[in-house]
């Protein structure tokens, strides 16, 4: 009872913190553009926060640390694939996307690819992994009021639906997520000092397992090791490749990501928000190896996506363990509704302009309408796990957009052919691949448990055979927009004007 109790008062001020960061300064905000980019006034290190929020999520913290508590610490090569992942987007992809003046992942395809079309199937895949994340985000959120309360997950799931709904679609969406960065950070931090030292110091009750032991399944009963989880817990090279390659080339394709650094003043800016965020990820990569180490000591064997909350109670029983058990709720809540804020607004802004013509109205309809299809798809797969869902939608990301934005960016070859022939063949890869291993995993082997290994060299293969085989759907001025991109944004500014300004359907 006192977890539920430190829990609801931890989640309310969390709520009322987030209700009065989310006012927007309307006075700030002169044209639609401003408003959806924050006016490019966000100082890069609130940015940075706002970003890390964007991918610091309560089902990639709670999945990992139970997969540590398991299987140790090589899979920290998620977190290194993370990093990685930022170090490329700095280089390659931060400054250029800016100065292209495409506000949206959408945007850029049309304005680089010159086709209607090639937009449609970007947003076609944006809708996609928006949908695989809230999914993994719902998990998450499930699992956690299901240790609480005893709640079925799905019952949780629907209820955290409605908060996410609610809270995104009410205010300005960079404040409410640096917020909800900062106090996940300072509640999961302080759990995680607290149960170390309970430890070091011999406070808590005696592990039920030494550490070698602690290293076997963490998936409990009911759970699948192989249900629409692309190399999650698998230690072999080609699944840490396999994870690696997914996290590092996924995450310059997640659309709550990129779209943060518009909010920047400039590219410079924008450069220091990724470094910013690469210090910010390393301290919340700090904490998974803690929680999970622990797990191995006193919770073997929990299910991963449960573990890090059942072991106060298991290191501490009483009230200690339960008014931890409830800061560490908050904590995950607060990663779950960071997360998830940013994706459905992202996510719904873009489906909403192209669909509904854009709006508040349009927008609301778009929000609900995600988190509807991400219930009901979760309902189809109840025993996934968070971390591989994750991992999904990154492989997604990885084999669809990230060749799109490389290549868009530094070759001026691509056509519009070769972009969605590309796209097409990476998303139908992944798709395939992935479907086979949860249905029938013998009948794909290696290829269905490392999809990102096989769709990631696909698309970009057909993306380059394709486009060199239709040089004449090369979209024309691709070297004035390969200028723009990669010339100081001060004489970029004045080669084309900025078309594509008012269709920004981002946050703000």
């Amino acid at each position: 009872m006192t977890a539920v109790v430190t829990s609801v008062l931890g989640v309310a001020v969390l709520l009322l913190v987030s209700a009065i960061a989310g006012v927007p300064p309307s006075r700030r905000y002169v044209t639609k553009s401003d408003f959806y980019t924050a006016a490019r006034a966000v100082a890069p290190w609130w940015n940075a926060s706002a970003v890390g929020a964007g991918f610091t999520s309560a089902a990639a913290f709670l999945g990992l640390a139970g997969l540590i508590a398991g299987h140790g610490a090589p899979l920290l090569w998620y977190p290194v694939g993370v990093v990685v992942g930022y170090v490329v987007l700095l280089t390659l992809v931060v400054a250029p996307l800016r100065r292209s003046g495409a506000y949206t992942l959408c945007d850029f395809a049309r304005w680089r690819l010159g086709s209607a079309a090639a937009g449609r199937v970007v947003t076609g895949v944006v809708l996609l992994i928006g949908v695989v994340y809230l999914m993994a985000q719902i998990h998450a959120g499930g699992a956690v009021l299901n240790v609480l309360c005893g709640v079925p997950p799905w019952v949780g799931g629907c209820a955290l639906a409605v908060v996410v709904a609610v809270v995104a679609i009410a205010g300005s969406t960079t404040n409410v997520q640096a917020v909800q960065f900062w106090v996940m950070l300072a509640v999961l931090g302080a759990g995680a000092l607290a149960l170390a030292v309970a430890w070091l110091t011999g406070l808590a009750a005696p592990p039920v397992a030494d550490l070698p032991a602690a290293f076997a399944s963490p998936y409990g009963p009911g759970e699948a090791r192989g249900a629409l989880g692309p190399a999650a817990g698998d230690l072999s090279p080609p699944g840490v490749l396999a994870v690696v390659l997914a996290s590092a080339l996924g995450t310059m394709g997640l659309p709550h990501v990129t779209v943060r650094f518009y909010a920047n003043p400039d590219g410079w800016s924008a450069r220091r928000t990724v470094v910013a965020v690469l210090g910010m990820l390393g301290l919340f990569y700090l904490l998974p190896p803690v929680y999970g180490v622990l797990g191995g000591l006193y919770a073997p064997g929990a299910p991963a996506d449960r573990m890090m909350l059942l072991l106060p109670l298991r290191m501490l029983p009483g009230v200690p363990g339960e008014v931890l058990t409830g800061l560490l709720a908050t904590g995950a809540f607060a990663a779950f509704l960071a997360t998830s804020c940013g994706v459905v607004v992202t996510v719904g802004g873009t489906i909403s302009s192209r669909v509904l013509g854009g709006g508040v109205g349009g927008l609301r309809v778009t929000v609900a309408g995600l988190l509807a299809v991400a219930l009901a798809l979760l309902r189809l797969v109840p025993h996934a796990n968070s971390l591989a869902l994750v991992l999904l939608g990154l492989t997604i990301a990885a084999a669809t957009l990230c060749p799109l934005l490389v290549l868009g960016i530094w070759w001026r070859g691509l056509s519009t052919t070769g972009a969605v022939a590309g796209m097409l063949a990476g998303g139908g890869a992944v798709a395939v691949l992935a479907g086979l291993a949860a249905c029938a995993p013998e009948a794909v082997g290696a290829a269905g448990r490392y999809p990102a290994l096989v769709a990631v060299p696909v698309a970009f293969a057909v993306m380059l055979a394709v486009s060199a085989a239709t040089p004449r759907r090369v979209p024309p001025g691709e070297a004035e927009m390969m200028a723009r991109m990669h010339l100081p944004e001060r004489l970029a500014h004045h080669l084309l004007d900025r078309s594509s300004r008012g269709t920004d359907h981002s946050p703000d």
